[in-house]
């Protein structure tokens, strides 16, 4: 049995699951939410106290950080050919071939 057939056959990789881990992942975090209302936050700031203030802070991280990624991968982006050598040594040789004549 190969490594894909293993992966595909995991629950949590099964369509019918996608839904319910949804729905546990909101439920996970609606508790650690509503948590903060049965315990007491003791924050360094006073917005540190603010209810659900460190889950939003979690999301518009996480969402920056991806919109961050995205805007480095354009400005990073290079041709698919960058490192063909031929490409490379042929635009070398033309540029250095009056030096060796």
């Amino acid at each position: 049995m190969s490594a894909d057939n293993k992966l595909q056959k995991s629950w949590l990789y099964r369509p019918e699951n996608r839904k319910k881990l949804w729905w546990g992942f909101a439920f996970v975090l609606a508790v650690t939410v509503l948590a903060q209302l049965l315990i007491p936050v003791h924050g360094h700031f006073a917005f540190d106290e603010w209810f659900g203030f460190n889950a939003l802070f979690g999301f518009i991280s996480c969402a920056l950080m991806v919109v961050f990624a995205k805007v480095l991968g354009y400005l990073l982006k290079r041709p698919d050919d960058y490192y063909d050598k031929k490409s490379f040594d042929k635009k070398y040789h033309d540029k250095h071939s009056d030096h060796h004549v």
